[in-house]
């Protein structure tokens, strides 16, 4: 099955040309599995997602699908065009300076009041007018008669595809980077299904990114419902998928993590085939676990420490180097972390000032 094509509209440049996104769907014509939303290039220069998606096409056509699948690359046209010389600064909006990835609506629900209008309803009828309340209210937020900030528009735009789908992943990659899975609490063993060795475990908080803004609203209803003596499963699942380091693209190692999502959409029955995930170590920590260390003082970082690669307490992290004090006891100052722990991703540069968030660490591991 070929997928089909269209555009959306999301927003006009300053010249009144419209800015579009292409998107990509497969759809059976009968729909008896879960649908699913597929996102990536959000950073102007996390491109491998979008080489993910790709090779992820071309293995669905050969596929017998249950569920919907619409796939939204190069999803940030205004970031990825974001270029500076050879490098791309697409990570924060030009306009605002916020983070792309946290223009998404928070829907900050009053869920006890919505549910006493709604507790008549079975549970198929209340999960199926939850999602259509949440669909709304983006498209409320999009036609705000004040109006809303470009990033904001873009976010919320593909938030609502992502409403209307009972599976999202958004596709990331760190500055250098080893590969990484944001997964809810609640949904722990589809860790183990991506071809990823390290997961973060993220509580019911709303920071801003996409995958909460999409499980937020739901683990909220489910845990309220439980005060209420109703039990749901939570029925949507959110990931970020951080697939290595931005400014990257290798479709053969795209071919791996395409075989991680197509072992989760086999679980999940969207497509028929059988796919085992593949046979390797995943640990994780909680996301309070994670750790971000910064850098003591300014100056040219020789960075020792390899991410992915687990690191012992007082073993060397990075060097600073700082050529203004040659001669001194201090012009190289070797740096390192009071616990064992394992680099998952570092500063892209060399050059850093002091406070420069120069590493981020799991602690505190342990095996999926």
């Amino acid at each position: 099955m070929k997928p089909g094509r269209s555009t959306l509209k999301i927003g006009e440049l300053a010249t009144g040309q419209d800015l579009e996104l292409n998107l990509f769907e497969f759809a059976p014509e009968v729909l008896t599995g879960p649908s699913v939303y597929i996102q990536a290039n959000v950073h102007g220069a996390e491109v491998q997602g979008n080489a993910v998606i790709y090779q992820l096409m071309q293995a669905l056509e050969s596929c017998e699908l249950r569920g919907k699948i619409t796939l939204v690359p190069l999803a940030n046209p205004l970031g990825i065009n974001q270029k500076s010389g050879e490098f791309t600064l697409g990570r924060f909006d030009p306009i605002t300076g916020v983070n792309w990835n946290r223009e998404y609506l928070d829907h900050k629900l009053d869920i006890a009041s919505w549910y006493q209008g709604h507790k008549h309803l079975n549970d198929a009828e209340l999960i199926a007018h939850f999602r259509a309340l949440l669909v709304e209210r983006c498209y409320s937020r999009l036609h705000e008669p004040w109006g809303i900030t470009t990033g904001h528009r873009l976010a919320v735009s593909l938030q609502q595809m992502g409403h209307e789908a009972d599976i999202v992943l958004d596709l990331h990659t760190g500055p250098k980077s080893c590969k990484h899975l944001y997964c809810p609490e609640y949904d722990q063993d589809a860790a183990k299904y991506f071809s990823i060795p390290y997961t973060l475990l993220i509580p019911n908080e709303f920071g801003g990114a996409m995958d909460e803004s999409i499980f937020c609203p739901w683990w909220q209803l489910s845990e309220y419902l439980a005060t209420q003596g109703r039990e749901i499963e939570v029925p949507v699942s959110a990931f970020t998928l951080e697939l290595g380091s931005q400014e990257n693209v290798d479709l053969a190692d795209a071919l791996v993590d395409v075989e991680g999502i197509m072992a989760y959409l086999s679980l999940r029955g969207v497509i028929s085939e059988r796919v085992e995930p593949a046979e390797m170590p995943r640990y994780a920590c909680y996301l309070k676990d994670y750790k971000k260390y910064h850098a003591p003082q300014g100056g040219l970082v020789e960075y020792k420490a390899k991410v992915g690669q687990p690191l012992l307490a007082g073993e060397p992290l990075a060097n600073i180097l700082r050529v203004d004090r040659y001669g001194e006891e201090d012009a190289i100052v070797p740096l390192s972390l009071p616990v064992d722990c394992v680099p998952v991703l570092h500063f892209a540069s060399a050059s850093v000032y002091q406070g420069t968030e120069l590493y981020k660490v799991m602690t505190k591991v342990f095996a999926l």
